[in-house]
């Protein structure tokens, strides 16, 4: 397997475009629950198919995680390890809204270094690797230069479901009460990679994700740092796997946002 980023970002364009091109193509024939309304249907399952088999002949030393099949992988062990999220916005996608993408990233030590992604309905496709910048459709991205809180749009990730649900959205309500108060206006996009990817483009100034499952972050994430964001907690240390937060946010507004972000009480992520 090579180590040269530009090479596995080759391959990681490559895979995304197989997802690409199987949600452009197909209709989803098969929606089913997999938990309290979470949903998964059978383009999810047919993509992390094909994607994992692909990646396997083309780096068969890298370990694989993906949403939908178990996987005894592991992020911070010493193999790299490619993290997919077939259709990130799954509900969004099954209903025919177009806010879904396809999310890959290669984690190395515990961090992101290869990330592609992914927007068919939106003709949208992003690209970074570790110290070579982020790119939209080619071009490169920065995130935004806005100083205001008062001026800037923050997206926030879903409201809970399933177990425990309401405990964890009293973190998320408590977030949003605060944010209404203050920001500009706020955004629920339904998919948290599209929510780091438009901070990196600076399309939204920052995401406040209460979660941080490594499918739907890893690849965003290092798209928001290549493009300039800070990725950090609530209370502002830097953002790993282990965080129970992702946030990503403009520089000149971090010290307002986590102003903020710090006074919501700890609990269930």
């Amino acid at each position: 397997m090579t180590d040269d980023l530009p090479d596995l970002l080759r391959i990681a364009e490559q895979a995304v475009g197989l997802g690409y091109d199987i949600i452009k193509n197909t209709t989803p024939s098969e929606i089913r629950l997999k938990s309290d309304r979470d949903t998964v249907t059978d383009v999810d399952l047919k993509i992390e198919n094909e994607v994992r088999e692909f990646l396997r002949r083309m780096t068969p030393a890298a370990g694989f995680l993906g949403e939908e099949e178990a996987s005894t992988a592991s992020l911070d062990g010493d193999q790299d390890v490619w993290t997919l999220d077939p259709v990130d916005g799954t509900s969004n996608f099954a209903h025919g809204l177009p806010l879904c993408a396809v999310s890959l990233a290669l984690v190395r030590g515990g961090a992101p270094v290869v990330a592609a992604m992914v927007a068919p309905f939106l003709n949208l496709r992003y690209l970074a690797a570790k110290g070579h910048g982020a790119f939209g459709n080619g071009v490169r991205i920065r995130v935004s230069a806005t100083t205001e809180l008062s001026q800037s749009i923050v997206s926030i990730g879903d409201y809970a479901v399933g177990d425990e649900a309401a405990a964890k959205n009293e973190r998320r309500i408590r977030l949003t009460t605060l944010l209404a108060e203050r920001v500009e206006r706020i955004r629920m996009f339904g998919s948290a990679a599209l929510d780091l990817a438009w901070v990196a483009e600076g399309r939204t100034d920052a995401a406040v994700i209460m979660a941080n499952k490594p499918w739907d972050t890893a690849a965003g994430v290092l798209l928001a740092r290549e493009a300039g964001a800070n990725v950090v907690d609530a209370t502002g240390a830097a953002h790993s796997f282990t965080s129970s937060e992702t946030i990503a946010v403009n520089p000149h507004i971090q010290r307002s946002l986590l102003s903020l972000t710090s006074k919501i009480p700890k609990g269930h992520s």
